[in-house]
């Protein structure tokens, strides 16, 4: 089963959590000084906030999975579309240890296929900024588009 996955950026943490509980009418899954997760069954959607960037906006996309398998058919995907694609094995990103691919879309929208491994105290140690995307914690990676005819 695949979770469409949705991260912003935001401002004030305090106010979005109001807003975001009150829209998705419940409280956080996850909840931590600088993020919040919910874990949404309609539609399946793992949306999560944080203040971790300085822009204001959808940090990035992606898709969370269950197994292996569906982490390489998303990754497949990625590939098809002929997108640089960089993989992290146990990443430690979003207070979360994850398999992932990243890529980055040609508008610049940083683009995740993760599958989680488990829970971590901290909000991550790979956060290395992309030139052109802004997402938290995609890894360092020269991204190139062709032109789009």
């Amino acid at each position: 089963m695949k979770r469409f996955h949705v991260h912003l950026s935001v401002r004030d943490l305090a106010e979005s959590l109001r807003f975001y509980s009150a829209l998705f009418d419940k409280d956080p899954d996850v909840r931590e000084a600088d993020y919040a997760k919910w874990m949404l069954g309609d539609p399946k959607v793992n949306f999560a906030i944080s203040t971790r960037s300085p822009n204001p906006g959808v940090d990035h996309l992606g898709f969370q999975v269950e197994s292996g398998e569906e982490l390489e058919e998303i990754n497949r995907r990625f590939e098809a579309a002929q997108l640089p694609v960089q993989g992290q094995n146990e990443a430690e990103c979003c207070y979360a240890r994850s398999d992932k691919y990243w890529t980055v879309d040609p508008q610049g929208i940083a683009w995740e296929a993760f599958r989680s491994l488990g829970r971590i105290p901290v909000f991550g140690a790979e956060t290395v900024p992309v030139a052109d995307a802004s997402a938290c914690c995609v890894p360092e990676i020269p991204f190139f588009f062709p032109p789009v005819h």
